[in-house]
């Protein structure tokens, strides 16, 4: 009798939605099967792969794009399913007669940045490996002209945008997501101006501002952003009334139970469902996502588990979380925006929309990351607060000669309705959120 197990992978990815310059995608999954992580990084793009030889799976990928697997037991062997979702493994296991194995939280995130490598040996399996592909230096610039790390920081970003505009999006309109906020301001100002430069007529760009029931700051700021410029034309509300918000609904489509991502994701899926019922061909989108992670821009005093010498100390906090070594690491999660952005992706997604944001990727990770923090602020937390708007104005006036209007931060699900509106919307209790997922799967 033949005792030797039998491996299986069945990939359910979708590699035609990686958005890679400098190779194929069975260039980079080649790289990817030598299991050299710094070789990995050089893939230039957005991206999540997958690679088999043998019992030896390899899985990579940036923020951009998710990725997510689960094993499942045969008589002949483990099986490893592959997908971007939780519900796109559970129905394969269903198709398969497997899903009485299946629990939501026995799916497993890839994490962002690492090459995560699974030895299908049999049973048990043994726990993943992770090696880094990106590790930025950190502290690399100098504090002596913050002006200059804005040139340094921004021009990346807009190398980024417009490469995306020529290998991606070349023709058709584009929109951003856009509060007028630091980040969607400057994504759409540069946007703008790489059309230009390109030679392309600005009419291909929009600038998309959700208001709930007409009452959020978010439009009158978007309409005093792009009136001090000159370029109101390119506003176009999004207006939708209270009830279309849905948290449940969000909290199916991404497939988490965070609060402040399951808010985010639900006014963008309000936003996106309204662009799509007035432009159903619609199919690019830019948003700011990953802005507020770079430059550390979130209020510490939300959150009882951070410092500011945790955030300023630790590499890519927001990006990806505590680390996949530390207690605190999600394996059904992973971590930071490395988890939190489906509350971008999936809405898009499922809208058929191809969204981008140049904040999200390793290249302008990697110039953020260089930034002496402590040295800029010296523990001080309004210095942290007011250093983003500082270093992006002035990295926007240097490459687009724009003086970019700077707003105080507000997140979108308030800035999209007033507080009245958000506290009818959404559940006070943050156990309402995983109740919700939970039910899902019954």
């Amino acid at each position: 009798m033949n005792h030797q197990y039998v491996e299986r992978v069945v990939d359910l990815t979708h590699p035609e939605k990686n958005v890679i310059y400098n190779m194929t995608n069975e260039e980079a999954r080649e790289l990817l099967k030598l299991g050299n992580a710094e070789a990995v990084r050089e893939i230039d793009g957005q991206f999540s792969l997958v690679s088999v030889e043998g019992k030896t799976i390899r899985l990579t990928r940036s923020i951009g794009r998710p990725l997510r697997y689960f094993i499942a037991k045969l008589s002949a062997g483990p099986c490893l399913v592959v997908a971007e979702r939780i519900d796109t493994i559970y129905n394969y296991l269903k198709q398969e007669g497997l899903d009485d194995q299946f629990m939501p939280y026995y799916t497993r995130m890839v994490p962002a940045h690492y090459v995560t490598t699974i030895e299908l040996l049999g049973c048990p399996d043994p726990n993943p490996t992770y090696k880094r592909f990106f590790t930025p230096k950190r502290n690399k610039f100098t504090n002596d002209n913050p002006a200059k790390l804005g040139e340094i920081y921004i021009a990346k970003v807009y190398e980024e945008i417009k490469k995306w505009l020529m290998h991606e999006a070349k023709s058709g309109p584009v929109g951003v997501s856009f509060s007028a906020g630091i980040d969607s301001g400057s994504v759409f100002l540069l946007t703008y101006h790489a059309l230009r430069e390109l030679g392309e007529s600005p009419s291909r760009l929009k600038a998309f501002t959700l208001s709930v029931g007409n009452e959020g700051e978010d439009l009158q700021q978007a309409r005093q952003f792009l009136d001090a410029l000159g370029l109101g034309i390119f506003l176009e509300p999004i207006q939708v009334a209270k009830e279309d918000l849905d948290w449940k609904k969000a909290i199916e489509v991404v497939e988490d139970y965070k609060p402040l991502d399951i808010q985010a994701a639900t006014m963008n899926f309000a936003l996106l469902q309204g662009i799509r019922n007035r432009y159903p061909e619609w199919k690019y989108l830019l948003d700011g996502d990953g802005g507020d992670e770079n430059l550390k821009d979130y209020p510490i005093e939300e959150n009882p588990e951070l410092t500011i010498r945790s955030v300023l100390n630790n590499l890519m906090l927001y990006q990806e979380g505590w680390g996949v070594e530390s207690i605190k690491h999600s394996l059904t999660y992973s971590g930071g925006l490395s988890r939190g952005y489906m509350r971008t992706y999936a809405p898009a997604e499922l809208m058929d929309f191809r969204s981008f944001s140049p904040y999200t990727l390793p290249n302008v990770i990697e110039i953020a990351e260089g930034f002496p923090f402590i040295e800029m602020t010296d523990w001080d937390h309004d210095k942290l607060y007011n250093m983003k708007g500082e270093i992006v104005s002035a990295g926007v006036k240097a490459i687009t000669g724009l003086e970019m209007p700077v707003f105080p931060k507000k997140r979108f699900q308030h800035g999209a309705g007033n507080q009245e509106t958000f506290k009818n919307s959404f559940p006070a209790s943050d156990l309402e959120y995983r109740k919700a997922f939970n039910k899902i799967y019954g």
